[in-house]
């Protein structure tokens, strides 16, 4: 599991690190500033939860394998739902491409990211620190 989350982060990573440059560069003063700001929002989400990500392979020795896959998918689809919506809503005005039916995914994403931060918590409440004992 710690080999995915790590590609998974370095993708993700790279990607809103590519997209906000790419914003900055190219979208600003090319679409409103409102769907500016939302392609701003959908960045720093993506960045946010691609460092958590990593935090997470951190305390892969110390919480439970099943907390560790749960926020891991709870993230991974909660930044492709909400980060990935808020990407196209912000591009309507050029692609004039719209989500149409599909709008409830942004409030779904967010939502996952929500309940993968509570997972966090809760791995908190079940954790049991094993302390190591260095030889002499």
């Amino acid at each position: 599991m710690t080999r995915r989350i790590l590609i998974t982060v370095g993708i993700s990573g790279g990607l809103a690190v590519i997209l906000g440059a790419f914003g900055s560069h190219l979208l600003n003063g090319n679409i409103s500033q409102d769907k500016f700001e939302v392609w701003n929002t959908a960045v720093q989400y993506q960045m946010f939860h691609t460092i958590a990500l990593l935090g997470i392979t951190f305390m892969n020795r110390y919480l439970k394998r099943a907390y560790i896959t749960t926020i891991y998918y709870l993230f991974f689809i909660g930044i492709v739902l909400f980060s990935g919506s808020l990407y196209i809503v912000s591009l309507s005005e050029l692609t004039g491409l719209s989500l149409g039916p599909l709008a409830y995914v942004t409030p779904l994403g967010g939502l996952l990211l929500i309940i993968g931060w509570g997972y966090i918590g809760l791995s908190g409440l079940t954790y049991e620190h094993n302390k190591r004992r260095h030889k002499s």
